[in-house]
């Protein structure tokens, strides 16, 4: 079957937007392919920073050719009503119509033959469409036509379009269009450079074939790999070791079309001045790799850029250049830091007074105090000695008022551990100030340290207490404040370093704190979003327990006992009810106490009652009673105590010896007794049952 190569040439397209940009090609000419009855074998798509290309494989030749059905109106309908159907289906007369025999009467079909069209007529018609509507985050008009009304749109200035269409063993043809007085045909271009002239071409592997030889590595994963493994043997080469960046790699190879790795250096005098700092100006001035010495894991004195044509002094002059930016980059870094060294932390917290962190939630100075005081109070529970969090919690926002911050804001919390570290602090506060921000992403590294753990829980617990004060909290796909990543932090600060925290506590205590802060403007009731807050923890909890694999209706049936906010102990109940329900046991009890609680369900809607209290003993007619009441109370009491031990594992172990009674009960006794008192016994003692596993879960939300 024929294949389509598509090429959209045109000036630098922005690297960040270039992988978007080639997916969204291929997602939507395979669509309109497919909604246009053209169902292809395979799709890629490609980017460099002057074209996006998409091939196309297995595409049918034709259309297939369309029958379909209309109904009409029924025999003996007024003539207008005929001939709107005979206009519709394409009849000449109704001896072309059949008739359908139906309860209702019988109504005129009309058989509607649509025969399909050539695939290159129907990609001729829906590629323009997609060219002037295609979605970029940004777009442009150019030239002499950008003033008409209807002018083409697009990320730059395009030049040319690229499209053929045919088998691999035949010449394929032009799919004819034109878009913005651009005319499709068979010629692009290779690198600007290198190998600037025209290049005909006619299916993709000769496209992709000629531009490699006109020095155009089409696909950006090649040229990665390129980039990678060039920057690493030559970095090797000279005794050093790649610092390795994917985000700067994934950028570098939309800047470049023909990767050269080439080497500079910088005076070691700017060593001084932090690793990350020099990273941040090298990488974000000149998008170029660091690298360091293998022996001492520091930095070294040398980068590796990556140019875009081979040039004929070896890249001299190029490298020259760019160590002129890079000097003079890292001379204002090094000044900075050392401008920000001669100002203690605590002489910066006086500026926070003036700074606004939410216009209902006061200044940044009020925050501090709040998270200071908070902080404190969490201390002890998480091991953590108060005065050294105490201190943490004052100095660790206060690095954002320093030059090095103001100009690299990726290196906050990072520079608030070198300069509380240069002034002589405690090791723990210093590693609190670069720690309190963390986890920020799934991927992110947890705290361990007591005095970072303390911080960083306060921290996100104000912010999420004081977004509830002022109703400001998430609403469906929109979360400006980032609360739920705030919510999510808090859970693996907890589950990660198993600490033990009454969450509803803790909330209350901010609480009180917030209402005693009088730059709080709370415009909700404490009473009222406490809980609802609460409530916002325990479904983070439910996203984090199910993306780690946990059945989600086990955490239902966890979270349906209520009143719960211990989250360590909730995992662990969920983890050992999951192993307790995999033992036959387990599957069993389950079985039994979902049967109890339909028979219980279908006889409370009938009687409009509840069957709750306990049974009467002397009611008890057959042993199988006698022994599930009897099972019952040992194990209710065995399964409390060991709740109350937070011995989950042992609190399943009791309810397993809840299965042979169980069983015994319904294969001997007839729950719907016509003696009336005895029927409502054994339904007081299924209820038994049901508020026996409750100890545990609620069995009711397991799934079978």
């Amino acid at each position: 079957m024929p294949d389509l190569l598509l090429e959209l040439f045109s000036e630098e397209i922005p690297a960040r937007m270039q992988a978007k940009a080639a997916d969204d090609l291929r997602r939507l000419v395979t669509d309109k392919l497919v909604a246009e009855g053209l169902v292809y074998e395979g799709a890629k798509a490609f980017a460099t920073p002057r074209r996006l290309a998409l091939t196309v494989h297995g595409i049918p030749a034709r259309q297939p050719d369309l029958k379909t059905e209309r109904r009409g109106p029924k025999l003996g309908a007024p003539d207008a009503a005929v001939q709107g159907f005979l206009k519709a289906t394409g009849l000449k007369s109704l001896d072309e119509a059949k008739i359908q025999r139906d309860p209702k009467g019988d109504f005129y079909i009309g058989l509607i033959e649509k025969p399909g069209r050539d695939a290159i007529d129907v990609l001729a018609e829906i590629l323009p469409v997609i060219i002037r509507t295609f979605p970029w985050p940004k777009s442009m008009r150019w030239g002499a036509r950008s003033g008409k009304p209807g002018s083409l749109n697009w990320v730059r200035p395009l030049h040319a379009i690229t499209a053929t269409f045919g088998l691999e063993t035949e010449e394929p043809d032009v799919v004819k269009f034109s878009v913005d007085g651009i005319e499709t045909g068979q010629t692009t271009y290779g690198h600007r450079f290198l190998a600037p002239a025209p290049i005909q071409v006619r299916r993709f592997e000769d496209y992709e074939a000629k531009l490699l030889n006109a020095k155009v590595v089409l696909d950006p994963e090649r040229r990665k790999d390129a980039i990678l493994t060039d920057a690493k043997q030559l970095a090797f080469a000279q005794g050093f070791e790649l610092v390795e960046d994917q985000n700067l790699l994934d950028e570098v190879a939309g800047l470049v079309e023909w990767p050269v790795v080439l080497m500079g250096s910088f005076e070691p005098e700017f060593l001084a001045t932090p690793g990350e700092v020099i990273r941040a100006t090298i990488r974000n001035n000149q998008k170029c790799f660091v690298v360091s010495d293998p022996n001492t894991g520091k930095l070294a004195n040398k980068f590796i850029l990556v140019a875009n044509i081979e040039a004929s002094d070896g890249g001299a002059t190029i490298i020259a250049g760019n160590e002129r930016v890079i000097r003079a980059r890292l001379s204002d870094a090094k000044f900075f830091y050392e401008t920000d060294l001669k100002t203690k932390l605590e002489e910066r917290l006086p500026k926070f007074e003036q700074i606004v962190f939410h216009e209902k939630l006061g200044t940044q100075a009020a925050r501090i105090k709040r998270i200071e005081r908070l902080a404190a109070e969490i201390a002890p529970l998480v091991g953590a000695d108060v005065a050294k969090t105490t201190r943490a919690a004052r100095l660790a926002k206060t690095d954002l008022l320093t030059e090095v911050v103001g100009e690299f804001p990726e290196v906050q919390g990072l520079m608030g551990k070198y300069y509380a570290l240069a002034q002589g602090e405690d090791a723990s506060v210093a590693a609190a100030c670069e720690e309190h921000y963390k986890p920020q992403g799934p991927a992110d590294r947890v705290p361990t340290d007591p005095v970072s753990v303390a911080v960083a829980l306060a921290d996100k617990i104000d912010t999420l207490v004081g977004f509830w004060a002022i109703d400001e909290k998430p609403t469906g796909s929109k979360d400006p404040y980032a609360l739920r990543r705030a919510a999510l932090g808090v859970i693996r600060l907890i589950l990660e370093n198993q600490i033990r925290l009454n969450l509803w506590k803790v909330i209350q205590t901010f609480v009180v704190t917030l209402l005693e802060d009088h730059e709080i403007k709370s415009v909700a009731s404490p009473i009222e979003f406490a809980p609802v807050l609460l409530a916002f923890f325990a479904d983070r909890l439910k996203v984090q327990l199910r993306e780690q694999g946990a059945r989600h209706d086990l955490v239902d049936a966890v979270f349906a006992l209520g009143g719960q906010d211990d989250l360590l102990m909730i995992v662990r109940r969920v983890e050992a009810l999951g192993k307790f329900l995999d033992t036959d046991d387990g599957k069993n009890l389950l079985a039994g106490t979902k049967r109890a609680s339909n028979i219980l369900a279908i006889e409370e809607k009938k009687d409009k009652r509840s069957f709750d209290g306990a049974p009467d003993a002397a009611l008890y007619g057959l042993t199988e009673e006698k022994a599930l009441a009897k099972a019952i109370d040992e194990v209710k009491a065995e399964a409390g105590a060991a709740v109350a031990k937070e011995d989950f594992a042992a609190a399943m172990s009791a309810m397993a010896k809840l299965r042979p009674p169980v069983d015994a009960f319904f294969d001997k006794v007839r729950v719907n007794d016509d003696d009336a008192k005895v029927r409502e016994n054994r339904l007081k003692l299924l209820n038994e049952i049901r508020s026996a596993t409750r100890a545990v879960a609620d069995f009711s939300k397991i799934q079978d």
